[in-house]
């Protein structure tokens, strides 16, 4: 199956995908298939709060990436549905545009109750689109608040979307948020507050300039209004020059290593959560936990048994 997501069938992409997100026993085997094929793909996050055109911009990065020739893949972040668990597919309705083109691959993926603005399984499908062949890999997060910044970790460059007339669109920026962008971009810009929106985004910007990252990225404001296409030409140029500035500084290695270093301890702790539950036929929390309750144990005596009988399976 990975052979065949190397020819870039469709069908073997999305079957590789699924078992990713199912956790299928034969995702390690694909895995080291695929490894030695990664990296080779620009990675954009897109994220913002809710209603701002995350979809509609992603859409409009779509046609401008193909209009350079580049096969795009999307990974579209869902809310759960309450009754399903699937995700909404509200971003596939959006991309219809894009639906018969063999170089663009959009998969929804539900978050499935996991916070930061993405899927538990999206770096490990990033993966697979990265091997299939991809040359720009575009995840778009679910509407986010001020702490759902996961997609930092994941992206090579992140565009954080506002819009004029949505409330206080720094306070939505602000808290997390704020710091995380690469490039901010104000979509809507037909709207009245455009311009307001984007001065005080500059303003936020020279009181709390980020030196976290390297030397002295400043962080451009594209208006946008991308249900037109206008001025997406200019958020593809602005991402071209931070990915620019990060081979010159040094800086896509390190970002690319630390997206490793979480996907290598997320995977690592979830194999520890599966051992912890395999316990004892799965008693010894609930014994521990009882003897905490108990006053007999503190939790970190308890932890550290539950630790020594992992380490003894």
């Amino acid at each position: 199956m990975a052979a065949r997501a190397r020819l870039r069938l469709p069908r073997a992409v999305a079957r590789l995908i699924s078992l990713v997100e199912d956790a299928s026993p034969q995702l390690r085997e694909v895995a080291a298939a695929l490894a030695p094929f990664t990296g080779r793909a620009e990675v954009v996050g897109l994220t913002g709060p809710p209603g701002v055109g995350k979809s509609t911009t992603t859409s409009a990065l779509v046609s401008a990436y193909r209009a350079r020739g580049k096969r795009v893949g999307v990974l579209a972040v869902d809310p759960s549905s309450p009754f399903s668990g699937g995700a909404l597919l509200g971003d596939r309705i959006r991309m219809q545009d894009h639906a018969t083109d063999p170089d663009v691959f959009i998969r929804s993926m539900a978050t499935r109750g996991h916070l930061g603005g993405l899927a538990w399984a999206t770096p490990q499908a990033l993966r697979v689109l990265d091997a299939a062949g991809f040359d720009v890999v575009l995840i778009e997060t679910v509407g986010v608040g001020q702490s759902e910044v996961d997609v930092v970790s994941l992206a090579d460059s992140t565009l954080v979307l506002l819009a004029p007339g949505m409330g206080d669109g720094i306070q939505a920026a602000k808290a997390g948020i704020l710091e995380i962008a690469d490039v901010f971009v104000v979509n809507k810009a037909d709207r009245d507050g455009a311009d307001t929106t984007a001065r005080e985004l500059r303003y936020m910007i020279s009181l709390g300039r980020r030196e976290i990252r390297g030397a002295s990225w400043r962080q451009p404001i594209v208006k946008t209004v991308a249900a037109r296409g206008e001025g997406i030409a200019d958020v593809v140029a602005a991402i071209d020059a931070h990915r620019a500035w990060l081979t010159e500084h040094g800086e896509l290695e390190p970002r690319r290593a630390c997206r490793a270093r979480a996907e290598i301890e997320a995977i690592a702790v979830a194999a520890l959560r599966a051992r912890i539950g395999d316990l004892h036929g799965g008693d010894a929390l609930d014994r521990l936990a009882e003897q905490v309750t108990a006053g007999d144990l503190d939790p970190y005596a308890a932890a550290d048994k539950l630790i020594a009988g992992v380490q003894a399976t």
